[in-house]
């Protein structure tokens, strides 16, 4: 996506990060004839907002992020419509297989807790997983199965939004990374850009992986890692599902290419760096109910981190310049696990031919949902990170709701689950025992 040809000298709000999540603030701002610029250090959707799975779901999502999904997924029905271009989203169903009667318990809970929320999600018997996936040869315990769960294709759509946002009157700035924040009288006046600085009264910030480093050179204390999540995709592929599905190690779901987008289902990398250390008392309890989950290693990163500076001056070349993308390797024994138990239980996927092979850096909380709120500490600042591998479903209603609360338009949902300051309060919070 081409930049602006000029950098404007002042706005309402500056959006920092031009993810799934900065886009949507972006449009939605724009659509309330606020201005706006979005400014991202390389491209658009050039980190995890092009590299997840592309699932929209409700099914198995933690139970406080619920009503924020349910909103984003009728922002995702009506979104090629509102956006005059094709997101790839399609309503298709997501299945979560069980492989026992455990696994089948854990998610009949879960449907308890939602059951409220109406989501026309059923736990499915063995013959009603036969019959909606007559594909698998595996005999599956039962299955928690949402038909109105949809999915998108994640290259596309964050560019497409950002487009519009710009049709609305948003500026939309790439290869433009913004150094930090600048105040007057204790709040927000103003960012500093690479290329210069922009006047404005609120920012937006939804750095993903990034939002730690920078809060941490504003005093900022937020609490966030990174996780490699590896995905591959195939070339176009016949008598394979329709339905996206997850089990057994392996996630899928069919692309608008007739290929398929396939990953390790609870197979993600966490890298030891700085950070692990640094926010290990926030994560202690996280670290107890996920260690089975994770693959612990000491990889190129934790060098890589180690070396990249923690403070820097508005004057001086930033870390969001030295390093315009995280682009890791993706982790390839996980990738030839998922493509082994997915050709077990499909045959179909015998056939399959990997046309292309990549990774992300998932931003992670401890309690693995969002932060969606101001930050007290610094007024006019606002900030939407840590959407723990959700953010790309969860996108649109997350960018509506940040663009009510700097606004100060009635909140799309209560916004109390996504507070900052809930990491300085007592008890540390932790991930729900039913998300999936």
């Amino acid at each position: 996506m081409a930049p602006d040809p000029t950098m404007p000298v002042a706005a309402d709000v500056v959006v920092i990060g031009g993810g799934i999540i900065g886009a949507s603030a972006a449009l939605y701002l724009a659509e309330k004839g606020i201005r706006t610029a979005l400014c991202e250090k390389g491209r658009i959707a050039g980190e995890q907002s092009s590299r997840n799975w592309g699932w929209c779901r409700n099914t198995g999502r933690d139970i406080r992020e619920v009503p924020l999904m349910v909103e984003s997924a009728r922002l995702w029905e009506g979104m090629n419509a509102r956006v005059g271009a094709e997101t790839g989203y399609r309503r298709k169903g997501i299945m979560y297989l069980c492989g026992d009667e455990a696994e089948l318990a854990k998610m009949g809970r879960w449907l308890e807790r939602a059951e409220p929320f109406q989501l026309g999600t059923r736990l499915l018997s063995t013959a009603e997983v036969a019959a909606l996936m007559p594909q698998s040869e595996r005999r599956w315990a039962g299955g928690l199965y949402t038909p109105q769960d949809g999915q998108a294709e994640p290259q596309r759509a964050a560019p497409a939004i950002a487009a519009a946002a710009r049709t609305k009157g948003a500026a939309v700035l790439t290869d433009c990374a913004v150094r930090g924040v600048e105040t007057t009288g204790g709040r927000v006046s103003g960012v500093v850009t690479e290329h210069g600085p922009i006047r404005c009264g609120a920012v937006v910030l939804a750095g993903g992986a990034w939002s730690s480093l920078f809060c941490g050179n504003l005093g900022l204390h937020l609490p966030q890692l990174k996780i490699l999540a590896s995905v591959m995709r195939t070339a176009p592929l016949s008598g394979a599902p329709d339905i996206a599905a997850g089990g057994d190690g392996f996630g899928f779901r069919k692309r608008l290419d007739g290929g398929y987008t396939i990953a390790n289902l609870g197979g993600e990398v966490s890298e030891i760096v700085p950070d692990t250390l640094r926010f290990l008392p926030d994560f202690a309890t996280t670290a107890l109910t996920s260690w089975s989950r994770l693959r612990i290693r000491i990889g190129s990163r934790t060098l890589q981190e180690a070396r990249m500076p923690r403070r820097w001056r508005l004057d001086a070349l930033s870390p969001f310049e030295r390093v315009r993308t995280l682009n890791p390797a993706p982790h390839m024994p996980g990738l030839h696990h998922a493509l082994q138990r997915l050709q077990r239980a499909f045959p179909a996927f015998r056939q399959a031919v990997p046309a292309q092979r990549w990774a992300g850096l998932i931003d992670t909380t401890p309690d693995m949902i969002p932060v969606i709120s101001p930050a007290e500490a610094l007024p006019g600042l606002f900030v939407a990170t840590g959407f723990s591998g959700h953010g790309f479903g969860i996108g649109p209603g997350a960018g509506r709701l940040m663009a009510d609360l700097v606004s100060g338009d009635r909140p799309l949902v209560d916004p109390t689950p996504f507070r900052f300051a809930r990491f300085a309060e007592r008890p540390r919070p932790g991930p729900s025992e039913t998300a999936l």
